[in-house]
């Protein structure tokens, strides 16, 4: 893990499915142990694990590391690292959670019942198979960043639309490799635990999720298509996990590529192709006048407004 003079933020995005018998006790001492450090962003704690993601110097990211592999269950934590400019959290939250990504389907177990990891040096040959099926695990609005080259898209506005999209498109898939992935890891970890509930049992998944894979695989050598959506205020980033040039729209939250922000439907604060069609005049004044609010801070050389 390092850090630069161009990114001096360090960030983790981590998770592990363990079972967290107990896991409601965890959350006081690990805000508290994150704010002191001076970390921020969210980690979700559930009897399935911990999920989440955090940034601050690269020792405090560190000690957080080290404490959290401490805790039984969590040895072998999944972790990737980024860097960023600045901070891209505004406050430090755990939150309790029934699931640390939400599917909402019961006695699912991928600790115990996950598909098959494949490495980013092994995931080019993995899909370029004829008889593999990819799948992107993301929803919609991540995808419309970036994918791998022939991915399929299940178009879902949240995880729990999945089981009902495999449900669909079942029979596409006997028979056949079944390749998914996502941004870290761990969505797609879960949904191949949900494939192979299903009796389908060649299932596959992207260790360390497209973020590993942009940051191992040589940009000559990569499938990726576009940049990849981070939740967090530098929205996406590219090959080697540099930040990447999506904007979001401050109306709608969509993510926004260069393309978006040169369409007609475009004002800064205000609107995009994305919401232009579904806000009234009335939205788009009331978006207006915060985005001059936040331009105002700024202007000020205050902290970052959160609206914006």
């Amino acid at each position: 893990m390092t850090t630069t003079t161009q990114n001096p933020v360090s960030v983790a995005a981590l998770y592990k499915f363990a079972r967290l018998d107990g896991y409601e006790a965890l959350r006081a001492p690990l805000a508290a142990f994150c704010c002191g450090r001076g970390i921020k962003g969210t980690l979700l704690l559930a009897h399935e694990g911990i999920n989440g993601t955090v940034a601050g110097s690269e020792e405090a990211i560190a000690g957080l590391i080290d404490h959290l592999q401490a805790i039984e269950g969590l040895a072998g934590l999944e972790v990737k690292y980024s860097g960023a400019a600045e901070m891209p959290f505004h406050r430090m939250k755990v939150r309790l959670k029934r699931e640390i990504v939400t599917m909402g389907v019961e006695d699912i177990d991928p600790a115990t019942s996950a598909g098959t990891y494949v490495a980013p040096a092994d995931w080019n040959a993995l899909i370029s198979d004829a008889n593999t099926v990819v799948i992107d695990t993301r929803n919609a609005y991540e995808v419309s960043l970036g994918t791998f080259k022939g991915a399929v898209d299940p178009k879902t506005t949240s995880f729990r639309e999945f089981p009902a999209w495999v449900e669909q498109h079942r029979e596409d898939l006997e028979g056949r490799k079944v390749a998914m992935f996502c941004t870290g890891g761990i969505r797609c970890e879960k949904a191949t635990a949900y494939v192979k509930s299903l009796g389908l049992n060649n299932v596959f998944h992207l260790k360390g999720g497209i973020l590993k894979y942009l940051e191992d695989v040589p940009v000559e050598d990569s499938l990726w298509q576009g940049e990849c959506f981070v939740f967090d205020e530098r929205v996406s980033v590219s090959h080697g996990l540099a930040e990447g040039e999506a904007e979001l729209c401050r109306a709608c939250r969509h993510p926004l590529t260069v393309e978006d922000r040169l369409s007609p439907k475009f004002t800064a604060g205000v609107s995009c192709p994305h919401c232009f069609e579904t806000r009234s005049d009335e939205d788009r004044e009331r978006y207006a006048e915060r985005h001059r609010q936040v331009e105002l801070a700024q202007a000020r050389g205050g902290k970052r407004h959160l609206g914006s």
